[in-house]
């Protein structure tokens, strides 16, 4: 299979503006995203696809690959969707900008889904990682997923699930990660459905799959990185440099 890694990226956003330039240390947040996701060395080629010409240069100007997006889209897989109707690839893996600290093995366990017979009927992929931090998990800047027994997604929100409602039974509670891995005419066709209205409340561009019946596998991973969503996020992705 060909697999290509997107990078959506812009400039803007809500919760901090200008997160994609923040430097990380000596470099900028999407550089380091950019230079980590090449590195795992399992793509045959990475990308970013932004809207903005600052970086759009950021990227070109240290080596690497970019191209701009023409349209305004309302989340990142509208974004790399349009990038790919150029691109001949199988696989595409939805990489977030702000995403650092991007690693090989996580990706890999992401791409062996779509494997084999059972790996046939896979149309979509994510990451998630045990999330055991009761500050974090009451946090609704956590994505948190549930689960069916066959690590099918049920739901994705942004409130406490499930609800420890029973106190004597041990609740595993999981974060989204913001990886996702497509076959390409899944991402395609996800362009063409319209924003869902649990999609619109939640911000949570997934659960547009879930409300079109498009079941999501889902990947245990121990990823243990930081997503840069606001500038405490970034506090403490430096710490890990």
């Amino acid at each position: 299979m060909k697999k290509i890694a997107l990078i959506p990226a812009r400039y803007g956003a809500s919760r901090f503006p200008g997160k994609m330039m923040a430097k990380l240390g000596d470099k900028t947040v999407i550089l380091r995203t950019y230079e980590s996701t090449v590195k795992t060395g399992v793509f045959d080629e990475v990308m970013v696809v932004t809207d903005s010409d600052i970086i759009f240069q950021e990227i070109v100007s240290n080596g690497g690959k970019a191209v701009m997006s023409k349209k305004e889209h309302e989340c990142g897989t509208d974004r790399i969707a349009e990038a790919m109707e150029l691109l001949d690839y199988d696989i595409v893996v939805n990489v977030q900008g702000d995403e650092p600290f991007t690693q090989k093995e996580p990706l890999e366990k992401l791409l062996r889904v779509f494997e084999g017979e059972e790996g046939k009927k896979v149309q979509v992929a994510s990451l998630m990682q045990v999330l055991t931090d009761p500050q974090s998990i009451e946090d609704p800047n956590y994505v948190k997923v549930a689960v069916d027994k066959n690590f099918n997604a049920l739901f994705f929100s942004r409130s406490v699930i499930p609800y420890p409602r029973a106190k004597d039974v041990q609740t595993i509670y999981y974060e989204h990660i913001g990886i996702y891995a497509f076959r390409k005419d899944t991402l395609m066709n996800f362009t063409r459905l319209e924003p869902t209205p649990l999609e619109l409340a939640e911000k949570i561009e997934c659960l547009r799959y879930l409300e079109n019946g498009i079941p999501m596998k889902m990947v245990v991973t121990e990823y243990m990185g930081v997503e840069i969503d606001t500038p405490e996020d970034l506090e403490k992705a430096a710490k890990l440099l």
